[in-house]
């Protein structure tokens, strides 16, 4: 089943963080997004120009609005408008998922959820206090009324600053980092997910620590880039997505982080300041939950350099560039494809490699004026496929094709 998550945050004009960034994120890990929201701002990447409260009573008739009619897996929660707002989300939620905070206060790291329209559901609290550009997106009266949705949370997301205001110590260092996650988790029963971005050091880490002390730890190289709106609702809706699908609370942050940190890298470069991350090209890089994922394909080559000059004209962007023996490309929506020169030369793979077209026709005749040359030009075949059929410089065999839904969709796909 398709995992259920309920947003309850703000909505980001500019659309890297708050409401649009939570629904690019579960779209793209293969849930389904409602809303709740709780403010509409208008912002960009210079930052928040003007931010409206929805009232308390039109949030919470969104959220029983979804509860009682799609259903819900998992929640997230993100910029809330006012205490008085906080305080009836709480209570709602407490109401609608009566044993999620039992449930949660007994599990480890490795524990999974139940959605079941209820019972069980997580719910993952991002307290958002002050956005990336450095504007104030909650008063202190807000952030004293936290206590309640960390009250009904299964998981809280803070970063340095942020655990810090909630636990009224200093946070300056790791050691810092990990006495304040350790008391946040013990003081309200939630799991915390203590975010390392904004210590010193060439090295980030963030610490997941539950209720009673256990503890994982995640060490990575920082990426440099100044495009990191919305990292912190994108990992927290990312989780919450995890936690939907059923997989366990360490596995659906190691996961979120993965999509984090491959949608950093992927962002669009939008803006004159804190720009957007790039959601949407980050596809085929997460473990799937259901089994593998087919992303990379690795073809004998006898040349080098004729097999790199035919790939790069196929349209495929070179990645990697190891001559006289190795290079990757990349191809639109994630794939990637080798190619590796072996001594002595493996004979051309028998395997049909294919590379779908919007117009097939189209791109034969580009590639034929290029000098490549065709077996077959293009033609329907009776599966519904229009095929067309070259080699690569080695004999590998490729076709190109048009199918559109066909590929996935056909009338005799096995039910």
């Amino acid at each position: 089943m398709t995992p259920r998550v309920l947003i309850v945050a703000g909505s980001d004009s500019g659309g890297g963080a708050g409401i649009q960034a939570d629904i690019k994120t579960v779209t793209m890990l293969g849930g389904f997004a409602t809303t709740a929201i709780t403010a509409i701002t208008a912002q960009n990447t210079l930052g928040v120009d003007a931010v409206l409260a929805i009232p308390a009573d039109m949030v919470l008739a969104q959220i029983d609005a979804v509860v009682s009619d799609i259903g819900v897996d998992s929640v997230k929660i993100g910029m809330i408008g006012s205490p008085e707002t906080v305080e009836a989300v709480a209570d709602r939620l407490f109401s609608s998922f009566p044993r999620k905070r039992e449930s949660s206060s007994e599990a480890g790291l490795d524990s999974r959820f139940r959605g079941n329209d209820g019972e069980g559901v997580p719910i993952v609290f991002d307290p958002v206090m002050v956005a990336t550009s450095g504007s104030v997106l909650a008063d202190d009266a807000t952030i004293a009324a936290f206590e309640r949705l960390m009250d009904v949370a299964t998981l809280v997301t803070p970063n340095a600053p942020e655990l810090g205001a909630l636990t009224g110590r200093p946070v300056r260092d790791l050691g810092e980092l990990e006495s304040a996650a350790r008391a946040l988790a013990d003081r309200s029963g939630a799991a915390v997910l203590a975010k390392g971005g904004h210590l010193a050091g060439e090295r980030l880490t963030d610490l997941l620590v539950a209720p009673g002390g256990e503890v994982c730890r995640w060490e990575d190289d920082r990426i440099d880039s100044v495009h990191s709106h919305g990292t912190g609702c994108t990992l927290a809706s990312a989780v919450a997505t995890g936690l939907a699908a059923g997989l366990p609370l360490r596995s659906a942050v190691a996961t979120a982080r993965l999509f984090v940190r491959m949608a950093l890298r992927e962002a669009p470069g939008f803006g004159g300041g804190h720009g957007p991350m790039g959601h949407q090209r980050v596809r085929l890089d997460l473990p799937d939950r259901d089994g593998p994922t087919l992303n990379q394909v690795t073809l004998p080559a006898g040349d080098y350099e004729p097999s790199v000059a035919f790939y790069r004209l196929l349209g495929c962007r070179q990645i990697v560039a190891s001559p006289p023996r190795y290079a990757r490309f990349e191809v639109p929506g994630g794939t990637t494809l080798s190619i590796e020169v072996r001594e002595p030369a493996d004979a051309p793979s028998t395997t049909e490699h294919f590379f779908q077209c919007a117009d097939v026709d189209a791109e034969v005749a580009r590639l034929s004026r290029a000098g490549v040359v065709f077996d077959i030009m293009p033609e329907d075949r009776d599966y519904l496929w229009r095929v067309a059929e070259t080699r690569d410089p080695h004999g590998n065999r490729i076709r190109l094709y048009q199918t559109g839904e066909i590929r996935r969709f056909p009338p005799w796909r096995v039910d």
